[in-house]
This record gives C-alpha cells, structure tokens and sequence, in this order.
C-alpha cells in the first residue's frame, strides 16, 4: 500500500526553529584538511540542516583550512555503515548516527535507549549533558572516537500495517523491523514479538512485501524515510528516546592543529539544543499529518503504558548483566541521576 509522496514536511518550521541564514559562501583557498560527514537522515530534516549550519561555521571560521562535504540520505551507506567507516576513518571523518547505530563498534551505547528509560525529553537532557556525559566520551575514545556534541531522534513509536498496539500482546508472535542492536531485539521479544534487522533502506520494500509487519521509529524519520507509505496505524507509544551523536574519528582530530579543533568545537556547544528543539518542535505537525496521509493515530494512555512499562523492565536487568564495566557505569549513574531532582525543581538545589 503506498501513500502520496508529496507530503509537506514543514520545511518553514525546520528553517525558523533552527534560525538558519544560509547563503552563498565567500570563495575560500584551498583548504589543509577535509572533513567528510554522512547521516541517514534525508534532506530538509532537522539532521541535515543543523549539518548545513556546521558546515558553514566550521569552513568560515576555519578560514578556509577546513573543507567540510556532507553526505545526507545514506548516500554513504546505511547508519551501522557509516559508524564503522568513522571507526575506520578512511572514507569518513564524522558521523550523525543514532546510539543504536553506534553500538555496531561500541555495544554498551545502546544502554541509552533501554525502554522507558528517560521520563521527558528534559530529563534525557540533564542527564546525557551531566553524569552521563564523560562515561559516554570514555567509551567512545576507548574505541577510537570522540563526542562532538547531541541531537536526537526522538521518542519512538509503532507504525503497523496491522492495527494499534494498545498492549503488549497486539505485537505477540507479530514480524516487526528492528534496529540491530540488543536492547531493540531484546524489547520486542520481551513485548513478544519476532524482531527482524532491516537496514533503513529496505524496511519499505519489507513492509510492502510482508517481510516485516510493523516497525517502531519516531514521526519524523517515518515520514523522512517514506515508511509511513506502508502502514495505516502508528501507535505513540513513546517506549524509546533515542538520541543521536555526531562523532569524530580521533585520530583525525588528534592530527588537526588544536586552533582547528577549536573550531569543530565551538558550533557544536551552540548547535546541540538547537538540533534537539527542532526535532521537538515538529512533533505536533507530523502527528496531524498522518491523518493527511489516511494513517490513523492512537496515544497510549498511561495506563497502557504502564503494561509496556512492566513487560520490558526485565530487559534493563538483561542488559546491565550483559554489559562491561562502562556500561554498567553509565546505567548506574543514569538511574541514580534518575532519582535526584533537576536543579530548581521541589526537592532539588538551586545552586
């Protein structure tokens, strides 16, 4: 079943929320280093331009030392891919993945996207910005690589073919595409699913297909990607926050002159709110236009939720019991941070 293609994505509210100004460069010298970056994410997202405005400020502040070439729509290849060519550090310098992505070479990432592990997108942003922060970095320069800054996917859902998932057993026995890492597969087999890695690419052929029956993602990328061409129910279930990384290869960035990776730095520290308030920002729209796209939608109440909550609590434990030293670090200091109140907020200190 396909969907109209010419679905507006709100290309105005990207531009505003994200306060671009692009224009036409000055010519530049020849640059000393190039800096080739690769996301999945399509064009007119809020990846691809936050990865616009990077490119702009690093080439400008650079005075033309670095030249920046950014790959969008897995025009490098699919996320788990692009995370090994940054390992790599031949074909790519840098990469915009998703921490399930990134477990491909660091495996206790994807501790991050346990479900229901983050309560809001603000307490993801206390936490992944605070304790988590510095356990993330070590894991990933153990392995080669460094932490520019965040952005985010977003929470994931349920789109289907076969109708909403209102409880654990509407996904019983059911094929559903699955990131390839172990805290996706091992959610949906706690849900009672069958879950099936499809790189992004060809999870709309599976649906189409019947390889597959469903998949979990967020508003954005389904419609980004054209997945939701293929399904007539999306759930907001919300049982993942998925966050994004934008990595560099170290010992690329070791070689650079410090001056120069100062200057990779600094509209990172700018950049990573704004990209995580533009994924946030569209959220209302896309909903709304699934209806546009005969997509029916249905949000778990929070009692429905509390069913899915407790049929995937026991994958926390799987996982800690699975992970290496680091791992267990960064979940211990996630759900100890989980218990202390933001700044500010009753309970807390205002500092």
């Amino acid at each position: 079943m396909h969907r109209p293609r010419n679905v507006v994505l709100v290309p105005w509210l990207l531009a505003t929320v994200l306060g671009l100004g692009l224009g036409a460069a000055p010519p530049v010298p020849a640059a000393e280093f190039t800096l080739k970056i690769a996301t999945v994410a399509p064009d007119r997202t809020p990846w691809a331009e936050l990865l616009a405005r990077y490119e702009k400020e690093v080439e400008k502040s650079s005075g033309g030392r670095l030249e920046v070439r950014v790959y969008l729509g897995g025009i490098k290849g699919d996320e788990q891919s692009i995370v090994r060519q940054v390992f790599r550090g031949d074909s790519l310098q840098m990469g915009g993945v998703s921490t399930a992505a990134m477990a491909t070479v660091v495996p206790d990432v994807d501790i991050l996207e346990l479900p229901y592990l983050f309560d809001s997108p603000e307490e993801a942003d206390r936490i992944l910005d605070g304790p988590a922060r510095p356990i993330l970095e070590r894991m990933l320069e153990a392995k080669g690589m460094k932490l520019l800054m965040y952005s985010e996917n977003g929470y994931r859902s349920f789109g289907t073919r076969f109708g909403f998932v209102r409880r654990p057993a509407d996904l019983k026995a059911r094929k559903m595409r699955s990131q390839e890492s172990e805290v996706h597969v091992e959610t949906y087999r706690a849900l009672g699913a069958s879950p099936i890695g499809i790189a992004v690419s060809e999870v709309l052929s599976a649906l189409e297909t019947g390889v597959v029956e469903g998949f979990d993602n967020t508003p954005l990328f389904t419609f980004a990607s054209g997945w939701y061409q293929a399904i007539s129910y999306y759930t907001v279930s919300e049982h993942i926050y998925q966050p994004a990384l934008l990595v560099v290869n170290k010992a690329w960035w070791d070689a650079l002159p410090p001056e120069l990776q100062q200057v990779l730095l600094a509209p990172a520290a700018r950049l990573q709110q704004k990209g995580r308030e533009a994924v946030r920002a569209l959220q209302p729209a896309l909903l709304e236009n699934f209806e546009a796209v005969e997509v029916k939608v249905y949000r778990l109440t929070e009692q429905e939720k509390e069913a899915f909550r407790a049929a995937t609590r026991p994958v926390w434990d799987r996982r800690r019991a699975s992970a290496g030293p680091d791992g267990k670090a960064l979940l211990d200091a996630i759900l100890k941070a989980k218990q202390q109140a933001p700044a500010g907020a009753p309970g807390g200190s205002s500092g």
